[in-house]
């Protein structure tokens, strides 16, 4: 870690303090989680992140790759577990990177999403994250045109970091209970960004993703997104702005052109010009901050129960999972 990055703003001290206040940690609880294997050398790592790594007995070449990003107070082992990600990638065969933040970095392990070093491309945690990617691709010979991002809250609001950031790495994110990109700077506070949201235009969303790879002209990361209505911790109107950023990213309208309920819950899709369906969002009725899962053993069941994972019989992992094509 450079002296810069020690030196960080009294106001980031401030945010993690209060994040931890909602968040506990998690330990692993299955299995699975003791095969994750730590990854060293990388790359030059500029934002001084830990590389864990989840590889199937016997993956074969060409399979796809899920980045898992944890949420505040929680650690790579946990949060592969408790989602359902590990469980998930020995019932489909794909590996998974689990990148884990340092406390020198975030008093409360939560990855820097609001923090202007750490979201920009070729700096900080972005590049690290980034440069993991390239490792994971090149040790388990995985298919760069299927590498997919996700996260919780802290760990969401870096999956769209690097959605925008690093565009051409990522056919698609999955966020839960996470923010837009560059919400932070928008609302003028990260406070602003969790519990009021910012006042942007969905063209001024868009032209904030667009801002973070100048001149890029591929397709962007299509999204899946989940929300508790009474989440507290980061409010609904997240959810809400990050489906106007992505829609209009993808030069898609507002209007969602499916609009059903799975598991009980509203779900909806926008699709672009061809049909694809481009952002597809869950509005967990009822459920707080966390991540939704479903424990058991039945085929779209995943996850283990936990603080801040919330048994809600609808698994987010395996709704992201199947939008992916991963299974």
């Amino acid at each position: 870690m450079t002296p810069t990055r020690a030196a960080r703003p009294r106001l980031a001290v401030l945010v993690t303090l209060l994040v931890a206040l909602t968040a506990a940690v998690l330990t692993p609880g299955r299995a699975s989680a003791a095969s994750l294997q730590e990854v060293t050398g990388f790359g030059s790592n500029p934002g001084a992140l830990r590389m864990f790594r989840y590889v199937p007995d016997g993956l074969p070449a060409g399979r796809p790759v899920v980045v898992a990003l944890h949420g505040c107070t929680q650690n790579a082992a946990g949060y592969g577990t408790g989602s359902g990600w590990l469980q998930l990638a020995d019932r489909w065969k794909f590996s998974v990177v689990l990148p884990q933040q340092q406390s020198a970095n975030n008093l409360s392990s939560c990855f820097n999403w609001f923090q202007t070093g750490d979201i920009a491309r070729g700096q900080g945690e972005a590049a690290s994250i980034a440069q993991m990617v390239d490792r994971q691709l090149a040790d388990t010979s995985g298919d760069a045109s299927r590498v997919q991002v996700t996260g919780l809250s802290a760990g969401g609001g870096m999956t769209a970091v690097m959605m925008a950031a690093y565009p051409e790495k990522f056919a698609a994110g999955g966020i839960v209970a996470g923010l837009p990109y560059g919400c932070a700077q928008a609302a003028g506070s990260p406070y602003v960004c969790m519990y009021v949201g910012a006042t942007q235009s969905a063209r001024q969303w868009g032209d904030r993703v667009r801002a973070a790879r100048p001149g890029y002209t591929g397709p962007w990361p299509t999204l899946v997104a989940f929300q508790g209505t009474a989440d507290y911790t980061v409010k609904p109107v997240n959810m809400t702005d990050l489906t106007r950023q992505w829609t209009d990213a993808h030069g898609t309208d507002q209007t969602a052109d499916v609009s059903d309920t799975v598991a009980g819950f509203p779900h909806q899709v926008y699709r672009d010009s061809s049909g694809r369906g481009v952002v597809e969002t869950y509005s967990l009725t009822g459920m707080g901050h966390g991540q939704p899962v479903d424990p058991g053993t039945g085929a779209e069941q995943c996850g283990t129960a936990g603080a801040y994972l919330l048994d809600v019989n609808l698994c987010a992992a395996h709704r992201m999972g199947r939008a992916w094509g991963l299974g």
